[in-house]
């Protein structure tokens, strides 16, 4: 796998000296946003990271490779290519890598990745999960599926609310990953703090999180973790619009018949447009936050 992964020099000297490190994923950028705020807020969040003491590695595919730390222009590239740019889980990256051909990566492809070249800590904005309908659908992320493998630390905003966050928490309680509530007792749900279902244990300061997760992996347990760290009050929007604007885009993806990889970009930028942009402001904020966060927790991991 090696030879297929590309580690830029910023982040290769982070791991030589054993700086804290956190992993961004590229789908966010080529699929989450429109340009120019896709590429703004990725170079923000990269800012974000530095500020709070560790060192951006964003990953993608480019010109056959898997890279973990992108340029400013690849970032660039990718923000204006937008959703010409393959979206790339676990199962496409033989084809990407065999092509040459650009891809995004997805929690899943980011985690893998981040693993492969020594990280530990990701943050992004939502996990992907359980889809409404999925006993007749079976639309279940590949999200999941790494977070049960792969031993990376996931920061984000809980899971999507566009998807079945019960069936989500049941599927990953199945698979042994253990959610934390980062200060707070119950999953967020993505755009809100709240979602009516619990977590599996609260911890209330980035050293108590880094202790956790210390321990999971040197005891020799394999797999993720999801750090579940709420869109901050002062960012959260009304949930009473967020939650009919999701059903209402719900009902046109139902409506239009459409399925697979193209399901979540359809169902948030339809949802931007019924809020007026708001979900897009929550959004930004709550991968900000979560930047911060997850930075927080790797300098506390290299202690």
């Amino acid at each position: 796998m090696n030879s297929f992964l590309e580690i830029s020099p910023s982040v290769k000297a982070a791991l030589d000296g054993g700086q804290p490190i956190v992993a961004l994923e590229s789908t966010i950028i080529s699929h989450g946003m429109p340009y120019p705020q896709n590429v703004e807020t990725a170079l923000l969040v990269e800012k974000t990271v530095r500020e709070n003491g560790a060192v951006p590695a964003t990953i993608a595919i480019l010109d056959g490779k898997m890279k973990a730390g992108l340029s400013e222009a690849e970032i660039e590239y990718l923000g204006k290519t937008g959703r010409d740019v393959a979206k790339v889980s676990r199962r496409d990256l033989p084809f990407l890598l065999a092509s040459g051909q650009p891809g995004a990566t997805t929690v899943a492809t980011t985690m893998l990745i981040a693993e492969a070249a020594g990280i530990r800590i990701f943050a992004t904005g939502g996990i992907g999960g359980v889809h409404r309908g999925a006993a007749e659908t079976m639309d279940i992320s590949a999200d999941l599926q790494e977070l049960a493998r792969t031993s990376v630390a996931v920061v984000c905003a809980g899971a999507k609310s566009i998807l079945d966050l019960g069936l989500t928490l049941e599927y990953l309680e199945t698979h042994g990953v253990p959610v934390i509530g980062y200060q707070t007792d119950e999953f967020p749900a993505f755009y809100t703090r709240k979602s009516s279902h619990g977590v599996d244990r609260r911890l209330d300061s980035p050293v108590d999180i880094a202790k956790v997760l210390k321990t999971k992996w040197l005891a020799g347990l394999q797999g993720g973790i999801i750090i579940a760290n709420p869109i901050p009050v002062e960012h959260e929007p009304e949930a009473a619009p967020i939650q009919a604007a999701t059903e209402a885009a719900i009902a046109e993806v139902e409506k239009l018949g459409i399925k697979g990889k193209e399901v979540s970009p359809f169902l948030l930028a339809k949802i931007k447009e019924l809020t007026g942009g708001e979900s897009l402001r929550a959004n930004i904020e709550l991968v900000l936050n979560n930047a911060r966060l997850a930075a927080r927790v790797a300098v506390e991991m290299v202690k």
